[in-house]
């Protein structure tokens, strides 16, 4: 029997070199710079190959690609020790919410530790066109970049901080002020909204708009870049100018497709959640 299934286990050996040959062929003709590194993602539910973008956001991806190699001290939970470990190995996707994103390197869920540093954004918002585009759409409604579903929600996230910004803080002066108010509303940029939400931007270097395949960091404020990103799974303008955008997925769509098929929600970890075995450059 054992003489038997030799064959057999080379046999399915061959086949996987040759498949991962192949992912790894058609990875570098998808890519857009052949010297831009190349990165594999080995999950427990295939392969994702992802073509880095020093060009857009160097700080970030050669933050990203330390963290791969273990080259980032990290502050072990619970401890003043300080390590380095391969970062993302044995790691799970800990949040999926199917048809948009499927996420992974949370410090919260990982036995290595947090970085003792965050990085700053590197976005640029006119690339984005976020400079043109209005708040308040000329029908009166709001726009949907903004992904507002409430008045609530609008008061909160665009009529208080403009309210600040122009210095009113009582009800007499929304009263006297109301002429003044609705100009700064109707002049007010997406681009400026978000910088009173505390983003800052560059224009040193491009940005591209999250798209399907985008790989962007996911952070829980502006300028707050650690290990954590996300793979969109489709269009999502709404994030665009809020999360550095650091590569793009050029082979095995097909698996963060598959990976984001169930849902996974951060609070409830869940053990049959897809497991990163890796992450390493390949050129």
């Amino acid at each position: 029997m054992v003489s038997m299934l030799k064959p057999l286990l080379f046999a399915l050996a061959v086949i996987a070199h040759l498949g991962s040959d192949a992912d790894y062929a058609s990875a570098r003709l998808a890519m857009e710079d052949s010297s831009n590194p190349l990165m594999l993602v080995s999950t427990s539910a295939g392969p994702i190959y992802i073509e880095m973008l020093p060009a857009e956001a160097p700080e970030n991806v050669a933050r990203f690609i330390e963290f791969t190699v273990g080259e980032v001290p990290l502050s072990e939970t619970d401890s003043t020790l300080t390590a380095s470990p391969r970062y993302y190995n044995g790691s799970q996707f800990h949040r999926v919410i199917p048809n948009f994103i499927i996420q992974a390197g949370s410090p919260e869920h990982n036995a290595h530790g947090r970085p003792r540093d965050y990085l700053a954004d590197e976005i640029n918002a006119s690339a984005l066109g976020l400079d043109r585009l209005p708040v308040i759409l000329q029908a009166g409604e709001i726009n949907p970049i903004l992904n507002t579903d409430s008045q609530q929600e609008f008061a909160s996230r665009v009529l208080e901080p403009l309210y600040q910004q122009l210095g009113i803080d009582s009800t007499e002066q929304l009263q006297t002020e109301e002429s003044a108010i609705i100009d700064a509303l109707q002049s007010l940029t997406v681009m400026r909204l978000y910088e009173y939400e505390g983003y800052r931007y560059q224009s040193r270097y491009p940005t591209r708009a999250i798209t399907r395949g985008i790989v962007a960091l996911a952070n829980d404020g502006p300028n707050r870049n650690g290990p954590e990103f996300f793979i969109s799974l489709s269009d999502a303008p709404w994030l665009d100018g809020r999360y550095t955008v650091i590569g793009r997925v050029v082979e095995g769509m097909e698996t963060a497709d598959g990976i984001g098929d169930k849902p996974i929600q951060p609070v409830n970890p869940d053990p049959e959640s897809t497991r990163i075995y890796s992450i390493r450059k390949l050129n």
